[in-house]
């Protein structure tokens, strides 16, 4: 080769150690930021010179002009990413389930000594008042301390469920804040590919750091929903989620929150799937049939991926609307709407407790009352007429139970309860739509067993206490066993600590699988200071070895032309 030509050669080694001394110090400034892929230089050949073709011959005779710097590449796998994000989304589906169950753990206040159960059983609640009272019907202290028992278990009943309802409504925040952040992150996903295409359309350059910036957002974006992804040629990644187009070449199809007018709770749907109308104040109103974005009648399973994703199983632990024990009982409705849901399981379960207590108490009295001579009864004005109906403990607070027969004359000739109907709350006797009788809290007394002839009414005192003996009640449809009262709360509080440990080990278990994910992707896309280090001696010493070569061929073609000259 003439010495001419073979300074291309040092030349060439020059700047590409210098660029792979550029690309190590990146690595190296950026050892601890968050997200950051380590960067590798590709070197390849040069050009090359022909100085001689030979037709016949196997190869032509040629002269490379040395190396060239090709691309910086990121130093990723695939199927690490691809697993990493999945059960990242796993892990925190159970994680949050755990978090819930331990909610539902607190509000209920049996790890702390603040229990619902002691205002229901022996020992101070309710159950001890009446037994008193089966001793000694006729005592006006007993009668008092029913009614001031009852008065606790119901006020302590409400907090349990209204601190479930609370917190249903504080994850219905977090629906919506999840959701505005999918959309906002779809957004950055989308732009984020304009600005590569933009950088890499030449075919030069790499947009790496931009590429580590997607990345994180696809890492961040799995953890709240399932996900699934490609490249494309262009370089744009196309996003799938739940199995819905999010994020394509051209736009984002962006998540929508149709508000429950009843409850206020979310429910995440695709704008772009859902058909609407124009109200008169000129804006759209959704019918999000079909359109949403999480089949939550699926039933959740690994094998099946449908345990991935944190939204997934804030909607879940949520529920749709706040359930009461009329929700336990089709079997068929239970399964499907109701048994997968943290807060609604627990509210419909605890709330059975509280209907069963509740109208068992009341039904004796009924039993026992007597209109004519008005024992057990509580006189009240209905249309100007003053008639007896049996005394209740609890009412509901939206009617008062009661439908009154008349004559052809409009005069009052009997007092019969109201049933119940699923189709209207206000007939509920649930908790929410509970009290204590006014009358009964202004004189306990009402309450007294004694007979019209003097007697201590031990039967009706008996029958009360007997209530909470039977074992009548089921925990939900799924279960055959038979319970009293203080079983089935021991049963249901049973049931929530037991949950919480599964979700507990679970959740571990893919903690320490993530870890090890991304323990194995860390080493791959991490960057080594020790590995650094000695890379950038590595290419110091090239550097430095290319610089003497030239100088080498400095001085023969100096020697050459003073000795010519």
């Amino acid at each position: 080769m003439p010495l001419m030509g073979s300074l291309y050669i040092g030349q060439s080694g020059l700047q590409t150690s210098q660029n792979l001394l550029n690309t190590t110090a990146h690595n190296m400034s950026n050892l601890d930021t968050t997200g950051y892929t380590r960067q590798q230089s590709l070197l390849g050949d040069k050009e090359y010179t022909t100085i001689k073709f030979n037709g016949a011959g196997v190869s032509n005779q040629q002269i490379g002009l040395g190396v060239t710097y090709s691309k910086v590449r990121q130093v990723r796998d695939i199927f690490l990413d691809q697993t990493y994000r999945k059960e990242s989304g796993r892990s925190m589906f159970y994680s949050t389930s755990y978090e819930v169950m331990t909610e539902v753990e607190n509000i209920l206040g049996e790890l702390y000594g603040i229990t619902f159960s002691k205002s229901l059983g022996e020992d101070g609640g309710l159950q001890e008042a009446i037994d008193e009272l089966a001793k000694t019907p006729s005592d006006s202290v007993v009668q008092g301390l029913v009614v001031q028992r009852a008065t606790a278990f119901l006020e302590n009943a409400q907090a349990v469920y209204n601190g479930i309802s609370d917190y249903q409504d504080n994850l219905n925040l977090k629906v919506k804040s999840q959701v505005d952040k999918i959309n906002e992150y779809g957004k950055k996903i989308h732009d984020l590919n304009i600005q590569i295409l933009k950088v890499e359309s030449g075919g030069i350059e790499s947009a790496n750091d931009l590429r580590d910036t997607r990345n994180l957002l696809l890492d961040e974006l799995s953890e709240m929903a399932k996900i699934s992804y490609k490249e494309d040629v262009y370089g744009n990644v196309l996003v799938q989620l739940e199995g819905h187009d999010f994020v394509s070449r051209d736009l984002v199809y962006e998540i929508g929150l149709d508000q429950d007018n009843t409850t206020g709770f979310y429910t995440p749907f695709w704008t772009v799937d859902a058909s609407y109308t124009i109200n008169s104040e000129g804006k759209k109103e959704y019918d999000i049939e079909g359109a949403e974005v999480f089949n939550l009648t699926q039933t959740v399973s690994s094998d099946l991926n449908t345990d991935i994703g944190g939204l997934k199983a804030i909607l879940l632990a949520r529920g749709d609307h706040r359930a009461d024990y009329t929700d336990l009982q089709d079997k068929n409705q239970y399964n499907r709407d109701i048994s997968q849901s943290i807060l609604m399981n627990v509210q419909a379960e605890f709330d059975q407790l509280i209907h069963q207590v509740t109208t068992g108490i009341n039904k004796v009295l009924e039993n026992a009352a007597d209109t004519e001579t008005g024992y057990l009864c509580e006189q009240v004005e209905v249309d100007g007429q003053l008639v007896y109906r049996p005394i209740q403990l609890f009412q509901k607070r939206a009617t008062d139970g009661f439908s009154y027969e008349k004559d052809n004359d409009g005069n009052i000739t009997g007092v019969v309860y109201n049933e119940e109907d699923p189709e209207n709350k206000e007939t509920l006797y649930t908790t929410s739509n509970l009290m204590i009788n006014p009358a009964l809290l202004k004189e306990p007394t009402l309450l007294g067993m004694v007979k019209p002839d003097g007697s201590e009414d031990y039967q009706t005192a008996a029958a009360l206490l007997q209530t909470f003996k039977d074992e009548g009640m089921t925990l939900n449809p799924n279960l055959t066993t038979k319970l009293n009262y203080a079983d089935y709360y021991s049963d249901l509080v049973g049931q929530i600590s037991n949950s919480g440990s599964v979700f507990k080990k679970i959740s571990e278990s893919q903690a320490d699988t993530v870890e090890a994910t991304s323990a194995a992707r860390e080493q791959i896309v991490g960057v080594s200071s020790d590995e650094e280090l000695n890379n950038m001696i590595r290419f110091q010493n090239a550097y430095n070895a290319s610089s003497r070569y030239i100088n080498v061929i400095n001085e023969m073609l100096e020697h050459l032309l003073n000795s010519l000259a």
